[in-house]
């Protein structure tokens, strides 16, 4: 059996598709309940990359630049923000058995996975790795070398998720940074995003038709994107500022009641004075 690059992409994602709802019967049947919107997430996120990977776009994307920024948007901006609102490590850790689940915990605390993980190096290799393909030769290659075009798939949606992750993970991450850190590396990832679009606009890729079209794609559909992870980042701001909604912050407090009065009455029988003869 001979294995193409063209078909270990589509591969992969219908083993992601089998394995989340496996993890979700799992996690039920240890009694741990699953939203079913996670689960929407998952397989949104899931079809949104299977549109640029198989079908008429990858095909038209080697020619025409407007299908090529239409498949980065999908594949490096949507589809990562849907995997991770589905919180896949959150379930793989309540569907693992208790010492499988303490091994994958000290794996994410280790000392590589936070620097992976962290938004400063998940931020470098999402734009350092969107200027390294279309500033030099190697978006070229994508066409020419079908490895190399599924290696770039591969890290496109791979760093996507990273930061996307760094930035708005729901997935449990004891040592991310406080908002105002990756809120300025969402700032700064977003003006890098711009100025990437607007040298494309200007010093389009060579042999694709479409280059000025598809760079206007890629900026103004780079804004949607940008405002939609905008808000998902400034909700989960205010909920962990919002005292009342911080898991393990105490209850406030409630000022005591004086107890009702008693209403005056005669003492006892037996306590009455007695009646002078």
């Amino acid at each position: 059996m001979t294995v193409t690059p063209g078909g270990i992409a589509p591969a992969a994602l219908l083993a992601a598709g089998v394995l989340y709802p496996l993890g979700v019967l799992a996690a039920r049947r240890r009694g741990r309940w699953w939203p079913a919107g996670r689960t929407a997430c998952w397989i949104a996120g899931l079809a949104t990359a299977a549109i640029t990977v198989t079908g008429p776009l990858p095909r038209a994307a080697h020619h025409y630049f407007v299908a090529h920024a239409a498949g980065h948007l999908l594949l490096g901006m949507a589809a990562p923000l849907l995997l991770v609102l589905a919180a896949p490590v959150t379930l793989t850790l309540r569907a693992l058995p208790a010492p499988h689940a303490r091994v994958l915990s000290h794996v994410l605390a280790s000392g590589p996975a936070r620097l992976a993980t962290h938004p400063v190096t998940a931020a470098g290799l999402n734009a350092g790795g969107l200027w390294a393909l279309y500033a030099t030769g190697l978006y070229r290659a994508t066409a020419e070398y079908p490895w190399v075009h599924l290696a770039a798939q591969v890290h496109v949606i791979v760093a996507g998720y990273l930061f996307t992750a760094a930035v708005t993970g729901v997935d449990p991450a004891p040592h991310r940074p406080g908002p105002r850190t990756r809120a300025a590396v969402l700032i700064a990832f977003l003006a890098a995003h711009a100025i990437l679009a607007k040298y494309l606009y200007a010093h389009p890729p060579a042999g694709v038709l479409g280059g000025p079209a598809g760079a206007q794609l890629m900026y103004y559909g780079g804004d949607l994107a940008d405002a939609v992870l905008i808000v998902v980042f400034a909700r989960q701001w205010y909920r962990a500022a919002d005292p009342h909604r911080r898991p393990g912050t105490a209850a406030p407090r409630i000022p005591s009641v004086p107890p009702p009065r008693v209403p005056w009455r005669l003492p006892d029988a037996d306590r009455l004075p007695a009646r002078p003869n």
